[in-house]
């Protein structure tokens, strides 16, 4: 399927394996013919197969497709990455099937991206926050189609942790794409209105089994533990209302927005898949990041990608001794480039973020007792993340593992120590 010989269909979701019948050289050729403006396109061999592994995304379906042509020009080839919403009946379409996730992407690629590079460009940064799509649709499906980023070398991490320059790096785009956004709402609001859908406006997500089962399960681990037992009480007092705090949160932010400097468009989605990593072939030294997946962008305080990043992006030993450092880092990359586009507005500060990070305790509790368990379940090569959303047992079963036992002996004193378990 994929060209490499230690891999098999078991890699891939069973969605991804073989293309629709409406993804075939006549759409292949009008989407070249218009992006090249090449009407005489001809494509001579197509070939497609899955974009990415198992359990690098979900919220979608990719595949990659080997193009030959030919133009006026003479022969080419390309790959391209081709990105749908699931069309088979089963639990993805069904979670996912009513979501506003592509009309937000495709906002995002067509309108939102390009103006915060431009004010970047304009400013003398050459950074690139987006790999260029060529083609996007809404109707008669919903479908984007994006230049291969591993034919430019860059690679997705999966088998080794992610180190501490990559993740500065990944931090470093993120406070870029923060600043752009803050100066756009300042001079330019219109064009980031109505990106208001994150998770608390999934409904349909947030019934699900995982959603509901994590505190659950936490319980049970904080019971089984002994020098964890201490907090049972604590969390046992939240449980009942946790999500509706959550929800209550999110609702009074939309309502009454304050209009402060910690507001930006967030990613949303800010977890280690959702990125992919270059390095230079020839000695290895990291060279950049490229963000991916702008689907549940939305506007909203900048610690929502900030705590989201603490267990959905770090590795442990990070969030044991670095998680105060990267974002210090990321900081002063927000204010800095602020600075360097001509920001007229109030600065915010670094007292006024960690104020801000520390008020947001439900979400770090929401985020250790029902994401974290799953990110160390995908950690096993061999985890489905369907299955791990749809099973019970092997979701309780995360709930228990070593390594994430470990992460909550750290995280819980650590929490403990700043307040977020006095009833306040």
């Amino acid at each position: 399927m994929s060209g490499n010989p230690d891999t098999s269909i078991n890699d891939f979701n069973a969605d991804e394996l073989v293309a629709p019948e409406w993804l075939n050289v006549e759409f292949i050729t009008k989407v070249l013919s218009e992006h090249e403006k090449a009407a005489e396109l001809k494509v001579t061999g197509l070939q497609f197969s899955p974009a990415s592994a198992k359990g690098d995304h979900y919220a979608s379906v990719m595949f990659r497709a080997k193009v030959e042509y030919t133009t006026r020009k003479g022969a080419a080839t390309k790959s391209l990455i081709i990105k749908t919403m699931p069309e088979q009946e089963g639990h993805k379409k069904d979670m996912l099937g009513e979501s506003p996730i592509f009309q937000t992407e495709i906002g995002m690629y067509g309108t939102v991206l390009p103006e915060f590079e431009r004010i970047l460009r304009q400013a003398g940064d050459d950074d690139k926050l987006y790999v260029d799509c060529i083609y996007h649709s809404l109707k008669p499906r919903q479908v984007m189609i994006f230049e291969d980023l591993v034919e430019m070398g860059f690679v997705v991490i999966r088998d080794r942790e992610v180190n501490l320059d990559e993740v500065r790096c990944v931090y470093s785009k993120l406070a870029k794409l923060h600043a752009a956004s803050i100066k756009v709402q300042h001079e330019q609001p219109t064009i980031l209105k109505g990106y208001t859908n994150g998770l608390f406006d999934m409904p349909k997500v947030l019934e699900e089994p995982f959603i509901g089962t994590g505190m659950t399960f936490f319980l049970e681990l904080l019971e089984k533990e002994p020098e964890l037992r201490k907090y049972k009480a604590y969390f046992e007092s939240i449980k009942g209302d946790l999500l509706q705090r959550l929800k209550d949160e999110w609702t009074q932010m939309r309502q009454n927005p304050k209009p402060d400097q910690y507001y930006v468009l967030s990613h949303g989605d800010f977890h280690l898949r959702n990125m992919m990593f270059k390095h230079k072939k020839e000695t290895g030294v990291f060279e950049d990041v490229m963000l991916l997946d702008f689907q549940m962008c939305n506007i909203s305080p900048m610690t929502n990608d900030l705590i989201y990043s603490i267990y959905m992006l770090l590795e442990p030993q990070q969030r044991r001794d670095h998680w105060e450092e990267l974002l210090k880092h990321y900081f002063s990359v927000l204010v800095e480039t602020l600075k360097k586009i001509g920001y007229k507005g109030e600065m915010p500060t670094e007292a006024g973020l960690w104020q801000r990070f520390h008020q947001r305790k439900n979400s770090h509790f929401f985020l250790l007792s029902t994401f974290l368990p799953l990110m160390w379940a995908l950690r096993e090569k061999a985890t489905d993340f369907g299955e791990l959303l749809q099973n019970e047992e092997i979701r309780r079963n995360s709930s228990f593992l070593e390594g994430y036992v470990k992460d909550v002996t750290i995280l819980l004193p650590r929490w403990e120590k700043l307040g977020y378990f006095k009833n306040t």
